[in-house]
């Protein structure tokens, strides 16, 4: 068994690694600073394409996407990637066009789009000239059951026609997003995983009504493209925006969640290990009677608890992306939904610790560790709750036993 990356990874990680030092941790202090001279809370700040503009000059590009269309590396050469990103969540993803939804957006139209549909949409996505949004959640409905979802999608001549209402629909808040892929049912007496479908439509589609931004605990996310509630009425698109074909939509999303849960993961190991750089270097900078923090013994506890975390967490992820390369993502299923359930929740923990050591502090916009809690915790309801796939999990466990109850 061998740990060690191979030296297109190494190679990749050097270059990166350098990009953050030279570029993106100097960049985070100007863009908090364009961030409060915005007109719009969701306008995105100039540094934003600057560091992509450079990014994409040093081949720092599209890492995320196997084949011809992106890099062309493996989902076990894109996890150590995606962890350095995680330490600058709010800028390095998008700096190397690796953020969602763009990212399974473009998943989705590499696997199942027309010709004409990556020619108008992936490829500006691929060129990172324009953002696009990922309409699934309803306010409506309990969403974690995609089955329930209740948005119409009904054919009519040559058109397809939209009504419905969504939330937290990301990356509808950029202003620089030009394309929806929105879920929804075609045939609501079909078999109950054949009911949905997935359609794209052009953000100036009449019919189509970004209402509001959302917030999350209290923030905006407009760095990330911002969440939206999106009301769609009488929206008219061309037959052809169908993805794939009607009552595809559950396999599609499906296809598209399995590498967004593994991607989600990948930088959440890079957030704590940032977290843990930052409590390391908090503790032994303060005092508090008369011996510095870290002399404590509950923060070395914190600390050490925080090694131990990061590194079984980092060894399941990769196990999980070697297995996705390997047997595919379906025979990956056990592991993409073990590190769903394990990594956010772990990395909330430690993320938890950074803020109670930070005090005051850990609270405030001084520092980051208040918004990357706030980023983690919501990665117990994305792409799936906590409690949806240990159900998932644990009947695939009960599965290989039930056999023996009956005899």
């Amino acid at each position: 068994m061998d740990f060690a990356f191979d030296a297109k990874t190494e190679e990749l990680r050097g270059k990166l690694l350098e990009f953050m030092d030279s570029h993106i941790y100097p960049a985070e202090a100007v863009f908090e600073r364009q961030l409060a001279e915005r007109d719009s809370e969701w306008s995105q700040p100039p540094i934003v394409e600057e560091l992509k503009a450079e990014a994409r000059k040093r081949g720092l590009w599209n890492f995320f996407l196997p084949g011809d269309h992106g890099a062309g590396l493996t989902n076990l050469q894109y996890a150590p990637l995606a962890e350095i990103t995680g330490r600058s969540l709010r800028l390095a993803p998008t700096a190397v066009n690796c953020a969602a939804p763009d990212t399974g957006n473009m998943e989705v139209l590499t696997m199942f789009g027309t010709d004409q549909q990556k020619k108008q949409w992936l490829q500006p996505l691929l060129d990172g000239e324009i953002r696009s949004a990922f309409a699934m959640t309803e306010p409506d409905v309990a969403s974690s059951d995609a089955r329930n979802i209740a948005t119409s999608i009904r054919r009519d001549g040559d058109e397809y026609v939209i009504n419905g209402r969504k939330w937290y629909i990301s990356g509808a808040m950029n202003p620089n997003c030009k394309i929806f892929i929105v879920m929804g049912k075609t045939d609501p007496d079909a078999p109950a995983h054949k009911q949905q479908s997935m359609i794209l439509v052009p953000r100036d589609t009449p019919g189509m009504t970004v209402k509001r931004g959302m917030h999350v605990f209290g923030y905006t996310d407009g760095d990330h493209g911002g969440h939206a509630e999106v009301l769609f009425e009488d929206v008219r698109v061309p037959a052809e925006n169908l993805i794939a074909g009607e009552g595809d939509g559950f396999a599609i999303a499906q296809a598209r969640l399995g590498p967004g849960r593994i991607h989600h993961c990948m930088r959440a190991i890079g957030m704590a290990e940032r977290a843990l750089e930052l409590m390391c270097r908090r503790a032994l900078s303060r005092e508090t009677f008369g011996k510095p923090i870290a002399e404590q013994g509950v923060v070395q506890d914190w600390i050490a608890e925080a090694r131990v975390k990061i590194e079984q967490q980092r060894l399941l992820v990769l196990k999980t992306a070697w297995l996705m390369d390997t047997v595919g993502n379906q025979g990956a299923h056990t592991e993409i939904q073990a590190i769903k359930i394990s990594t956010p929740i772990t990395v909330e923990w430690i993320l938890d610790k950074a803020v109670q050591l930070f005090g005051a502090g850990g609270v405030s916009q001084d520092f980051p560790v208040a918004e990357m809690w706030a980023q983690v915790r919501t990665l117990r309801l994305a792409d799936g709750p906590d409690e949806v796939h240990k159900r998932s999990l644990a009947h695939r466990e009960l599965k290989k036993y039930r056999g023996e109850a009956s005899k």
